[in-house]
Formats: structure tokens, sequence, C-alpha cells
């Protein structure tokens, strides 16, 4: 039984100068009750204006998109979001960050207060409640906007590149704690990203994309141990690697000379 059903989504974009930009072409997607799924494609492709879509902050103008049935038609707090560029508040504390979102729902203080705390721990970062975003690594501010999101508890997490903008070290890292968090506590993920082996390590379904206007080219099961240690050094890993980026190689070439002036 599908939790998302996406069917025959198309978004075009009108600024307020220059031609409109189909964004995306018929999209259909059924997506499971805590499944963690990947949209993978080249930049420009369209998987985080779908994933906006999803979490209701662009309209459905054509084709629909249902959540347990419910039409989408605009944000709601069984769907968190985590941007990759960290969207936190500079003026608060990571704690305070964290509250943040809690502050709107029916919970006494302590009871905020507890699950702030619960989820700061989770996410590594006890110690640093009280420490600002500028006194933060890369890595650590997006700790805080996992747990800021985590502590809402949304039925459904979103995300958008949220390690893009990290070194290749603390990358791993934190792909490494997001697959330690959804164990912990299973949601629905969306994870967008145009990086071949991030999909393959966190997913396990893969929706690739072909080049703008973004369509769904294939979907592929990734049916790997993800507890494995020595996963990403394993013949089966590089397999589905190749696979995928024989299926969005191509693609990121006309993505490419899409970009070059005419």
């Amino acid at each position: 039984m599908s939790e998302i059903t996406i069917e025959g989504v198309r978004h075009l974009y009108k600024p307020a100068r220059g031609k409109p930009v189909l964004a995306l072409d018929d999209v259909s997607l059924e997506i499971a009750p805590r499944e963690f799924i990947a949209l993978l494609g080249p930049s420009g492709c369209g998987k985080s204006t779908l994933l906006y879509m999803i979490g209701g902050f662009l309209p459905v103008e054509t084709g629909s998109i249902r959540v347990n049935g419910k039409k989408v038609e605009g944000p709601g707090p069984e769907r968190g979001i985590v941007f990759q560029h960290f969207a936190l508040f500079p003026w608060k504390t990571v704690k305070q960050n964290v509250l943040y979102g809690l502050e709107r729902q029916a919970l006494q203080r302590g009871e905020r207060e507890a699950r702030a705390q619960t989820f700061i721990d989770m996410v590594g970062l006890s110690g640093f409640e009280d420490a600002y975003p500028s006194q933060l690594s890369g890595g650590m501010k997006q700790r805080a906007a996992i747990a800021r999101t985590l502590a809402i508890d949304p039925r459904i997490l979103l995300m958008d590149e949220p390690f893009g903008a990290l070194d290749a070290q603390t990358r791993h890292l934190m792909q490494d704690e997001l697959l330690g968090i959804w164990r912990r506590s299973p949601k629905t993920v969306i994870f967008v990203t145009h990086d071949v082996q991030e999909a393959v390590y966190l997913a396990g379904r893969v929706a690739v994309m072909s080049a703008r206007p973004g369509k769904i080219m294939d979907i592929v099961d990734i049916g790997l141990d993800k507890s494995d240690p020595d996963l990403q050094r394993s013949k089966a890993f590089a397999d589905k690697v190749d696979q995928l980026w024989r299926l969005v190689r191509d693609e990121a070439i006309k993505a490419q000379q899409g970009r070059r002036p005419l």
C-alpha cells in the first residue's frame, strides 16, 4: 500500500521575464510507508521541484500528489523537510532552533525541552545545546537541522541534497548517521541527490530522472545490506553504481549541453 502517490505531475515555471520553463513532465511514482527512496538525476532535472511539490511548497497544477489518499494542497506537519544549506536561525542556539517547531505544538514546556534534548542527543550534538550556528561546523549545522525536523515527528522526511555542501569526509559520516537515525526511528524518506554512490549507499530504491523536463526514466531496486561495514568496497555495490551511472550518464550530458549558450 502506497503512502505517497504521484500521478501525471507536470510543472511549468513562469518567470517574470523570459520564456516559461517546463521542469517536470508526466511524473508518476508510488512510495511505500517507511521506504527510503532516492530521486537521482542531473542538476536541473526537477528533482528538488518534485520534492517541494510533495512538501506542499509548490502548487500541483497538472496531475496529483496524494499522501495517504489525501490531496497535497500545502505544507503539513506529517511532512518535514531538510534543506541543503541548513536553514537554521542564526540568532538562535542549537536547542532554540530544535525547539522552534515544537513551540507550535500543544506540548507542555517540560515535554518540549525533553523532546528537543532527545533529538539533539540522537544526532550527536550533546554539549552543543547553547552553541550558535556560527560556532558550528557544516556537519554540525546539518545535524542541528535534521534534529529540528525530526523533533516534530513527521511521518515523511523530505531531504533536498542535505549533504551537498559538506566536504567528502563529513558527508560520509552524515550518511552513516542518517542511516542510523532511520533504523532507530523509521520514517518514509525521499532523498534528492545527483550523486550515484550516495543514492546506492542510502536508498532501498532509486528513481532515475531524465534531463529537463524531468521524467522518471527507471526505478532501480538496490537490495544491498546497508549494515555491512564493507558495503562500499563490495562488488555488488560497484555493480549497482555502474548500473545507475549508465542510466544517468546520457542525461547528465544532455543537461550540460542544455546549459551551453547557443
